[in-house]
């Protein structure tokens, strides 16, 4: 706990209901998927001000500062040890304004994902990032670990879609780098030290978002293809033949596909078990009848080429959630075993050896060993989840197997969900000496005292 004059100031800053103690804080943060956090104390400020003087005070007494969003990320960014202090945005919920005319909107960084899309969508318009846990996951935490999610092909990540931000630093200055325009080529980009540096460098607390036109239709088919060269194949058929119109193309390896789709599993296999590789793709359109047509005609002249052994296409919204509930609901993690989750990035040319590879490996290290493989593969993008019924005693030694055969490839030991705690040990795998050293440099530059998320990254 920290000495009460220093609690003191804190409650000056923020108000007595600001800051949250002892078991209140224990009872929230092991009701929610955060990792390890013993913290015991936690500020939540209500403004950017209320930010700067929080940050203020922790630089002048050297005290480590934890930034907490929606603790849905996956690699212990989040972890918060008893000397540590939690600072989280949750409070910092305002959607501040939507331009509809400009298409931006400006948001406080606690405020979630799923407002965000809805609020776009009050106005016809589309903010683009989507994955799993947009009801929990908040703006700033998609920022600082420049989320990805199932439309990057089409939008591109985080980085992507945000025009401007403000963060404060260590120190407590409050650096404006907010902006409406889509070229602005004055000096330094400095939002981009932010997003994605995990809460290292600075806290991210209001961003200008980009937004799209609405799409008026959302046509979904999942199809099975017999190897993995067919896959990269139709990735360009349906790319070119939709001319634009291609949202989101995932691939799931029999293993996932099956286990997702068989009960107690609520969603049924819309194609039968059986084929090697699965990939459930959607078009975004503007004309919903000539849309649907432009799909069907797509892949029925690629089953013509021998692109496509089977397919089925989504008729009603329903039918597309079912077939999206089957990539999305984790249901691998549920049914034998601990299980362990990663995403990894390399060229798609690489994948079908990089997966043969990894499967060989880990029969003959580790028996018994359940691999499932999905992923964003249009943008490099692969999840492998792990399960094992002993993977509290090997867990590490898979880990190491994974990330290290990505080292021939030069592979990305990280796609989207940043390195935390989880993955420092192996981020030599994707980065040089000379990168991780000009890393070190840039934090010691913005946070010489080390204050903000310690550990992470690197030490």
């Amino acid at each position: 706990m920290l000495n009460p004059e220093f609690l003191s100031d804190l409650r000056a800053a923020v108000g007595e209901q600001g800051v949250i103690t002892g078991d209140r804080l224990g009872e929230r943060a092991h009701s929610r998927d955060a990792g390890d956090i013993r913290a015991r104390v936690m500020v939540r400020p209500r403004n950017t001000e209320q930010v700067s003087q929080v940050l203020r005070l922790c630089n002048a007494r050297g005290q480590p500062v934890v930034p907490h969003g929606g603790l849905t990320g996956l690699v212990h960014g989040a972890t918060a040890s008893e000397d540590e202090l939690i600072l989280s945005l949750e409070a910092m919920n305002r959607i501040e304004e939507v331009d509809a005319g400009g298409r931006t909107m400006r948001v406080e960084a606690g405020v979630t994902l799923q407002r965000v899309q809805e609020e776009a969508e009050r106005v016809d318009l589309l903010f683009a990032l989507d994955l799993g846990g947009r009801g929990s996951a908040t703006i700033g935490g998609n920022i600082s670990t420049n989320a990805g999610g199932v439309r990057v092909i089409r939008y591109g990540m985080m980085r992507s879609l945000v025009l401007g931000l403000e963060a404060v630093l260590a120190d407590g200055t409050v650096l404006c780098s907010l902006n409406r325009a889509i070229k602005n080529n004055t000096g330094y980009d400095l939002k981009q030290l932010f997003i994605g540096s995990e809460g290292t460098l600075g806290v991210v607390t209001r961003a200008d978002l980009r937004l799209y036109p609405r799409p008026r239709s959302f046509n979904t088919a999942l199809v099975a293809c017999r190897d993995f060269e067919t896959v990269i194949r139709l990735l360009g058929h349906v790319d070119a033949q939709l001319a634009g119109q291609l949202g989101a193309f995932e691939v799931m390896w029999p293993e996932f596909y099956e286990i997702c789709s068989t009960p107690p599993a609520p969603h049924a296999p819309p194609l039968r078990y059986g084929y090697a590789v699965y990939v459930l793709l959607e078009s975004l359109g503007a004309e919903p009848e000539n849309d649907a047509a432009r799909l069907e005609q797509t892949l029925a002249d690629a089953m013509e080429a021998g692109l496509v052994e089977d397919a089925a296409i989504a008729k009603s919204e329903a039918e597309r959630r079912a077939m999206w509930g089957i990539r999305e609901d984790p249901w691998h993690t549920r049914r034998h075993g601990p299980c362990v989750d990663f995403d990894v990035s390399v060229p798609i040319v690489d994948m079908p050896a990089y997966v043969q590879d990894l499967r060989r490996v880990l029969a003959e290290r580790f028996p018994g060993a359940r691999p499932y493989v999905f992923g964003h593969i249009a943008d490099g993008n692969l999840h492998v989840a792990v399960s094992h019924p002993d993977m509290e005693r090997i867990g590490d030694a898979v880990k190491a197997c994974l990330y290290e055969t990505l080292r021939p490839l030069r592979g990305a030991i990280s796609a989207e969900h940043g390195i935390g705690l989880e993955r420092k040990a192996f981020l030599d795998i994707s980065r040089t000496p000379e990168e991780i050293a000009t890393m070190r440099a840039i934090k010691a530059a913005l946070d010489p005292r080390r204050i903000l998320n310690r550990g992470k990254i690197f030490d």
